[in-house]
C-alpha cells in the first residue's frame, strides 16, 4: 500500500469489542487473566499495551521495518538501542548531533564503560579512521542537527558492515515520508516521535524501529526489564499525528524551500544550511536518497546580538525547544538544543552564537516571510 494509506491503516484495525475506528487509549496498568497463564496477550501494561502496540505495528510499516518498539522519549529509545552492547564496546558517532544525545554519551554512558570517537559522517574516510577492533555501532544523524549535514546513507551502510558494525540512524528530521534509512542499507532507525510524527506538539516519546529479529527480542527484553514505555495516552497523540503526516511533511517541504529561498537572498543573512539550495554541499546526494528536503533549516546572522534581536522581534514563530509541529518554531542552538556541547565542539560543528535553527510550520508562509522580514529590518 501506499503510504499515506499505512499511515491511516497500519496496526490499526478497528476495535473487535466495539467496532470503534480509531485505537482506544486502554489507560490500564494491568490485565485480567482467564485462569494461570492463560491471558488475551496482555498481563501487564509495562510489557505491553494495546494502544502501544498498535502504535509500534504502525511506525515499523512505516520505515519499512519489521519490529517498532515505543519509548517515553527520543532520549529513552537511544538509551535502550545503546543499551544493547556492553562495557568496553565503542561507538563512532556523527559529529554533528543533537546535544542530549552527546550528553547521553559524553555524561552518562561513558560511565558504563561504553567509548565513544566523533567523526564528520559526510567524509566516510573520516568515519573509517575513526574504526577500532572494539567499535560495535555507527550512529548517524542525517540531516544533522542542525547545520543540515547529508550522510551517504547506503554508502555508510557498505563501510559500517564491511567492519562488522551496526549502523543506527536517526530519521527524526526527515520522518518517514522524506526517507527510509533501512531501505538503504541501515541496521536502525530511531525517532524522537515527539516531533514529525506526532506533529502537534503535545506529547513527548521515542521509537527504534529494525528488522533483525535476533535485536529485537534483547530490545523487547530491554523495554521490559528497564520500563520506560511510552503510555497509552502518548501513544494514541503519535497514532492521531502520523494519520496525517503525509499531508503534512508535503506542507512543511513547500514551507521549507520557500522560507529558506527568502532568507538565502537578504542582505543581512550571512548563510543558510538547507539541502534544497542549490549551494548545499550535499544537495545531488539529498535528492538521491531523500523525497523531498523537509522544513528544517538554520542561518547565521552573524552575532549572538543579531540573534539575539531577532529572537526577541518575531511575532508569529515561536522562541522554543523541539521542532516537527504545525507551528513554526525558532530556536538557539548553542544555548539551547546543544547547550550541554563544550563551546570548541559546537564552534567546530559551525553551531556559532549567532545561528539561528527554524522548524518551519505549515501555517501561510506568506505570514512566516512577513514575520521574518520585520524581524530582520531590526539588526
Amino acid at each position: 500500500m501506499g503510504f499515506a494509506t499505512d499511515a491511516i491503516h497500519s496496526g490499526q484495525e478497528p476495535d473487535p469489542a466495539t467496532g470503534a475506528i480509531i485505537v482506544p487509549i486502554y489507560q490500564t496498568s494491568t490485565f485480567v487473566q482467564e485462569e494461570l497463564g492463560k491471558h488475551r496477550g496482555f498481563e501487564y501494561a509495562r510489557t505491553a499495551n494495546p494502544t502501544r502496540s498498535a502504535l509500534e505495528r504502525n511506525l515499523a510499516a512505516l520505515e519499512r521495518g519489521k519490529y517498532g518498539f515505543a519509548f517515553a522519549s527520543g532520549m529513552a529509545a537511544i538509551n535502550a538501542l545503546l543499551t544493547l552492547f556492553k562495557s568496553g564496546d565503542h561507538v563512532v558517532a556523527g559529529h554533528n548531533l543533537y546535544g542530549g544525545t552527546v550528553r547521553l554519551f559524553e555524561r552518562v554512558l561513558k560511565d558504563f564503560g561504553l567509548t565513544f570517537s566523533y567523526a564528520n559522517t559526510t567524509r566516510l574516510e573520516d568515519v573509517e579512521r575513526a574504526v577500532r577492533p572494539n567499535t560495535r555501532l555507527l550512529f548517524i544523524e542525517t540531516p544533522s542537527n542542525p547545520v543540515m549535514e547529508i550522510t551517504d546513507i547506503a554508502a555508510a551502510a557498505e563501510l559500517a558492515h564491511r567492519h562488522k558494525l551496526l549502523l543506527a540512524v536517526d530519521n527524526t528530521f526527515m520522518s518517514p515520508y522524506l526517507q527510509h534509512p533501512l531501505e538503504l542499507g541501515a541496521d536502525i532507525v530511531v525517532h524522537s516521535t515527539t516531533k514529525y510524527l506526532n506533529g502537534h506538539s503535545d506529547g513527548v516519546g521515542g521509537a527504534v524501529i529494525l528488522n533483525d529479529p535476533a535485536l529485537a527480542e534483547r530490545l523487547r527484553f530491554l523495554q521490559n526489564a528497564a520500563g520506560a514505555v511510552l503510555g497509552p495516552m502518548d501513544s494514541w497523540l503519535v497514532l492521531r499525528g502520523v494519520k496525517t503526516l503525509a499531508v503534512r511533511m508535503r506542507q512543511h517541504n513547500e514551507n521549507g524551500m520557500t522560507i529558506a529561498q527568502f532568507l538565502a537572498k537578504h542582505p543581512k543573512v550571512k548563510n543558510v544550511h538547507y539541502p534544497g539550495l542549490p549551494d548545499h554541499p550535499q544537495r545531488q546526494l539529498a535528492k538521491r536518497q531523500m523525497a523531498g528536503f523537509g522544513g528544517m533549516l538554520s542561518f547565521e546572522t552573524g552575532s549572538l546580538e543579531n540573534a539575539k534581536t531577532i529572537l526577541k522581534s518575531v511575532r508569529l514563530c515561536s522562541l522554543a525547544e523541539s521542532l516537527g509541529g504545525v507551528e513554526t518554531l525558532i530556536s538557539h542552538p548553542a544555548s539551547m538544543s546543544h547547550a550541554s556541547v563544550a563551546a570548541a565542539d559546537r564552534e567546530r560543528g559551525g553551531i556559532t552564537d549567532g545561528l539561528l535553527r527554524i522548524s518551519v510550520g505549515i501555517e501561510d508562509v506568506e505570514d512566516l516571510i512577513s514575520d521574518l522580514e520585520q524581524a530582520l529590518a531590526k539588526i
